[in-house]
This record gives structure tokens, C-alpha cells and sequence, in this order.
């Protein structure tokens, strides 16, 4: 059974429907990731899986018993307010410093426990956000634009962190992003939405497909390109690693 799967949703907001007949799943320890212009229904979509919004029909469904860790694309916390990394993690529920620690560096953050969370850069903010989604051992990440506001090696750094989680945890991951060269080189699967899915299927089928250009551009076939060469540079990287030097 898959982790998580939409049929035939359809959300509206009085008289404005934004959603119409979203089918799609995701399954075990793949990476899926939707793109879509802004007002194309993205974070309504997520909405409705995380169960924060009604769909006016159709349904979703998860698999019992299932772990969701969401990371959100802001969160303000008050800069005056004095709260430490630690302190932050642990309003997730009882836990303890082991375990804020493991979380701190799966999500490629270790060291920072003790730092005061108004001290952190944006990229270290958005790394404790991943942590504090980890500490519930999730089977499925959700990420809504969760690299917003960080510079571009910043954010190919934070998906490549995620590629790591999916490695070493073996959860699933479901992302929205509108950074469409780092998610060609990441995902398994690709879903365009825009208040439909437009086309769906890997990176290399969306990025070629008419309806995805006519969103996009057709400047967007640099993604494809992009999605290539660093799809291949990992490959080479992966094949040689045992040869490299230390």
C-alpha cells in the first residue's frame, strides 16, 4: 500500500476552485516532488494531506499507523525571546538531549545545541526546523518550500542534506519547491501543478514536456540540463568515491 495517496481531490474557496480531480501517490523511500506557479494550488494540496483542509471531494489517505514530519517554509520566532537550539527541539514532546543531538546531526547541524535559535542563519534555521521534524522518526517528510529566502548554495546544500535523510532514515519524502534546476537533480518523481497536474513522471520526462514549458519557459530546458549533469557528476562521484583520496 502506498505511504500516501490523493483520488480525484477537488478543493474550492466559495465559488474559486483552486483544485480539480488531484490523483497521486507516494511511495516507500521515494523522493516526490510538485512544482507549480504561485496560486497553482501548491500549499492547498498540502494542506489537505497533512488533514489542515477539507477537500470539497474527493479523499486522501494514508497508511495506518503513519509518521509525518512537516517543515514548514517560515516559522518567526520573537528575536528577543531566549531560547536555545535544545530548549526549541524539546517542545516537540518528551525527549532528551541524546536525542536532539542525533536529530541536530542527521540534519546536518551538529554542535549548534546550546546556540540561542535568534543567533542562527538562515540555513542553520531551516537545518533546526528538519531536526525538530526528524525527532518523530518520520516514514514521511513534507517540505513546503522549505528552502525559501536562502541563497542558491544554500539551498542546493539543504536538498542534498535531504538526499542524505532519505538515505540513512529510508523515509519518503514529498516536497514543494519552485526551484526547479535542485529539483530536477534530486527527485524521483515530479508532479506540475497548476490547479491540475499538468504532467507528471521523472525529472527528465516534466522537464521535456510541452505542458511544463509552457508554464515554465522554454529557458527551463537548462533544468534538464542542470538535472543531467549533476545527475551524472553524482553517479561519477558515487563510482569513484572508494578511489578518492581522504
Amino acid at each position: 500500500m502506498s505511504l500516501i495517496s490523493v483520488e480525484n481531490l477537488n478543493i474550492s474557496y466559495g465559488s474559486n476552485r483552486v483544485l480539480r480531480d488531484i490523483s497521486l501517490t507516494l511511495e516507500e523511500n521515494e523522493i516526490l516532488t510538485i512544482v507549480g506557479p504561485n496560486g497553482s494550488g501548491k500549499t492547498s494540496l498540502f494542506r489537505a494531506i497533512i488533514g489542515a483542509l477539507r477537500p470539497t471531494a474527493g479523499k486522501v489517505t494514508q497508511r495506518a499507523g503513519l509518521r509525518i514530519g512537516y517543515v514548514p517554509q517560515r516559522l518567526h520566532i520573537d528575536p528577543t525571546l531566549p531560547i536555545t537550539v535544545e530548549r526549541f527541539l524539546r517542545l516537540s514532546g518528551r525527549t532528551n538531549q541524546t536525542a536532539c543531538e542525533q536529530a541536530l546531526i542527521a540534519a546536518g547541524v551538529p554542535g549548534v545545541i546550546k546556540n540561542q535559535m535568534s543567533n542562527l542563519s538562515g540555513g542553520q534555521f531551516q537545518r533546526i526546523m528538519l531536526a525538530s521534524a526528524l525527532m518523530k522518526k518520520p516514514d514521511v517528510l513534507l517540505l513546503d518550500e522549505a528552502t525559501q529566502g536562502l541563497d542558491q548554495p544554500g539551498s542546493a546544500a539543504f536538498y542534498r542534506q535531504i538526499e542524505d535523510v532519505r538515505r540513512q532514515t529510508g523515509c519518503a519524502i514529498l516536497m514543494i519547491s519552485h526551484e526547479l534546476h535542485v529539483v530536477m537533480s534530486t527527485s524521483d518523481r515530479v508532479i506540475c501543478l497548476n490547479g491540475h497536474v499538468c504532467c507528471s513522471g521523472t525529472p527528465a520526462v516534466v522537464a521535456s514536456a510541452p505542458e511544463y514549458r509552457a508554464l515554465f519557459g522554454s529557458g527551463t530546458g537548462g533544468a534538464l540540463a542542470l538535472y543531467q549533469h549533476d545527475h551524472d557528476h553524482h553517479h561519477d562521484t558515487h563510482d569513484h568515491s572508494s578511489e578518492a583520496a581522504p
